[in-house]
């Protein structure tokens, strides 16, 4: 599976963000992508009033851009994520099409990033956003992939929960900030891999040191044994890379940690 990773500016013009996209995806099918990943937020900034000022149902513009953007191109896109509202509440939604341009799954955000600490930053997308209840695993003729937006990943259920239900890689569109990205950012990425014993692919948008939100960017590809082999820095990138996703059962044949489990002890549900 030849991915695409996604790493681009983002601006306050949803116009300008959704034609950037396009052209990123383009080049990446140029390449021979066939699975492009936009990061989180693509199409707006990372405020409460830009999710606001730009929330859209399911089928509206930004979605049928994405959808005729996967028809266009033949690949299979994770439309990183954007505002979705759906009558009075407004979800993180990331939506995947498939390369005839139908939606093949989404993922509503399920941990919403609240932070309040005195003296220091103050952020909280329950302010705005509605957390979604659902894993998300959806199948591909790669294989089955498993979908969550930022701050899920830190969350090692989920992810648990998305490798028993069959994910051979987790993709997640996300934006780390500038204090959690350099200390966690490879760390979660490289533990969740190495836990599951899958592909981990995460995507945030390129750094802006002038805008309301800044992300660390680093866009990464880790393997199942925990390497990384793919990373962007904090510049605009697109990263093509080749995934092997036989490795996951390579790995699991020399190190049994899912099949060691002891459920008779323990056990998630869901």
């Amino acid at each position: 599976m030849r991915t695409a990773l996604i790493q681009m500016p983002v601006t306050a013009d949803k116009a300008v963000n959704l034609a950037v996209a396009a052209d990123y995806v383009r080049r990446a099918a140029d390449g021979g992508a066939q699975l492009a990943v936009l990061p989180e937020m693509f199409c707006c900034l990372y405020t409460n009033e830009a999710f606001r000022a730009n929330a859209e149902p399911a089928g509206g513009p930004v979605h049928r851009a994405m959808a005729g953007l996967a028809r266009e191109t033949g690949l299979w896109l994770v439309a990183g994520s954007m505002p979705e509202a759906d009558g009075e509440r407004i979800y993180n939604t990331s939506f995947v099409f498939d390369p005839a341009g139908r939606q093949a799954a989404f993922h509503r955000k399920m941990h919403l990033f609240d932070i309040d600490v005195k003296g220091g930053q103050r952020f909280m997308e329950s302010e705005t956003f509605t957390a979604g209840d659902s894993v998300t695993v959806f199948d591909t003729p790669f294989g089955k992939l498993g979908l969550c937006i930022c701050f899920d990943l830190r969350f090692p259920e989920l992810a648990r929960c998305m490798a028993l239900a069959g994910a051979r890689a987790i993709v997640t569109p996300a934006a780390f900030n500038m204090t959690t990205g350099p200390a966690h950012w490879e760390l979660l990425f490289r533990q969740r891999a190495v836990d599951n014993q899958l592909f981990t692919l995460g995507v945030a948008p390129a750094r802006d040191e002038q805008g309301p939100y800044v992300s660390y960017g680093n866009t990464i590809l880790c393997s199942p044994w925990g390497e990384v082999l793919a990373r962007a820095g904090s510049a605009p990138a697109l990263l093509l890379a080749d995934v092997d996703l036989n490795q996951n059962e390579s790995i699991r044949a020399q190190l049994p940690l899912l099949s060691a489990r002891r459920t008779d002890v323990y056990r998630l549900s869901w």
